[in-house]
């Protein structure tokens, strides 16, 4: 997990935009239903605030406050992390949150949702509009694809071109790919030039899809140099551009991928030994390769410390890009939005499996998922996932959750009294101890990840 100032700085800017309308969207509608809040918070303020400000004749006070765990707008006269039923024993007020119809407590209460979810669609639909949309078409990738050990054994080959499943045909290389391999009876792929079928374990999922340690499938790149850096192993050795790696120490190698799993092999090894000197005879490679004018010689040269050879392969990927007007951006953003949103709650059933529980992530993670140098492109796609995954998460039926009052809410629409508000008091604690225990594991995973 690779984390710098860069990914903190946007996980930061990203965050605390995505609360700031959260809370704007309750308290938008909580002013529309003449609800009067009293404070309006990025981050937690307790017992002291970084920043703080009330406007002249305002009844809200605005500030931000020093723990960074998402934020807060304190409505009044309800029951929330910031208000108990000690703090509403007094006559109902006409200006508070309890003195208003059920229906218009409820639209406070999923305003910000609703909010982060046409926020995520928005900013999808502007990034499509200033970058378009590129993509990897699976069909057409004609060397085909590499496959793990766990693939093969189900009968992948490398060089296979992926054509469909039993029920959707394969169009882009990413998750959904993925997702629709795993959820399939059969996968249908082209090997030379001839359609065969490929059944898929049914007890097989997406979270097993890695746990050799290799990428399930992966594009299969020529083992041919582009380029060579000056000064090099590469260099020395006298590789040049165009030249083809046939073996490496004995190992036939077909592809790029092949070659760097040679490599990484080597330094594993390294990885055991402690002297240096006893690293060196791992450093030294004997090199078969093709040359771009013709013939074949033998080499041999010492990688650098860190087992780099010092080249660049030729990288045949096939790209897919399409342009959108402004008016045409939008179905295109409201579309990939809505199957980003789907993809993320298919993935939700193996966060009840034991290595689910495991691949939870805290802030570290969040962080790693932001590229290391600034990008604005990503850092919208980013955002706009993050809004999606705030928007569902926070309406999800728990206790000091959106959700959580939703619930209670549909409960009081439905058999008309409401749920005291001791019993709000103590299912708000709940929630905030459930809540706080999954952020914990969450970020002890992330601990566990940078260091082990």
């Amino acid at each position: 997990m690779e984390i710098n100032l860069i990914n903190i700085l946007q996980l930061i800017m990203a965050l605390a935009f995505l609360v700031v309308i959260h809370e704007g969207g309750h308290f938008l509608f909580a002013k529309l239903f003449k609800v009067r809040v009293t404070k309006f918070y990025l981050f937690f303020d307790p017992w002291f605030s970084l920043f703080k400000w009330k406007p002249k004749n305002s009844e809200t006070e605005y500030g931000i406050g020093w723990l960074p765990l998402g934020g807060y707008v304190q409505i009044a006269g309800m029951v929330d992390e910031t208000q108990n039923s000690e703090d509403l024993n007094h006559p109902v007020e006409p200006w508070e949150f309890r003195a208003k119809p059920a229906w218009q407590r409820l639209l406070i209460m999923i305003g910000g949702v609703v909010v982060n979810f046409v926020a995520a669609l928005f900013i999808y639909s502007m990034v499509m509009y200033a970058w378009g949309d590129s993509y990897i078409s699976v069909p057409d990738q004609k060397n085909g694809m590499i496959f793990s050990q766990q693939a093969k054994q189900m009968g992948f080959r490398d060089g296979d071109i992926l054509l469909r499943t039993n029920e959707v045909g394969f169009d882009r290389y990413g998750a959904d790919m993925l997702r629709a391999i795993a959820d399939a009876n059969t996968v249908t792929v082209l090997r030379n030039g001839e359609e065969v079928t490929v059944n898929i374990p049914e007890e097989f999922g997406l979270l097993d899809m890695n746990k050799d340690g290799q990428l399930f499938v992966n594009f299969l790149q020529p083992a041919v140099i582009d380029s060579v850096l000056p000064d090099t192993p590469a260099s020395l050795a006298g590789l040049q551009k165009g030249d083809r790696f046939l073996s490496i120490n004995g190992r036939t190698i077909n592809s790029y991928n092949e070659f760097t799993e040679c490599i990484n092999a080597l330094r594993a090894k390294s990885d055991s030994i402690t002297l240096p000197e006893n690293i060196l005879p791992l450093r030294n490679v004997e090199l078969v390769v093709a040359r771009a004018h013709g013939g074949q010689d033998t080499l041999t040269t010492v990688l650098t410390p860190d087992f780099k050879l010092g080249f660049a392969p030729k990288i045949e990927i096939n790209y897919t890009h399409v342009s959108y007007t402004f008016w045409e951006s939008f179905p295109a953003g409201i579309t990939y939005g809505l199957n980003v949103l789907k993809g993320y709650v298919d993935d939700l059933k193996y966060v009840f499996t034991k290595e689910g529980a495991n691949s939870l992530g805290g802030f570290g993670t969040i962080a790693s998922i932001f590229p290391t140098t600034w990008d604005w492109h990503r850092f919208w796609e980013m955002t706009a996932f993050l809004s999606i995954i705030l928007a569902f998460m926070n309406i999800l039926p728990i206790p000091a959750l959106d959700g959580g009052h939703v619930l209670f809410l549909l409960y009081e629409i439905i058999a008309r009294r409401k749920p005291s508000d001791k019993f709000m008091e103590r299912a708000q604690i709940t929630g905030m101890i459930l809540l706080f225990a999954l952020m914990i594991w969450a970020n002890f995973n992330d601990v566990i990840r940078f260091w082990f």
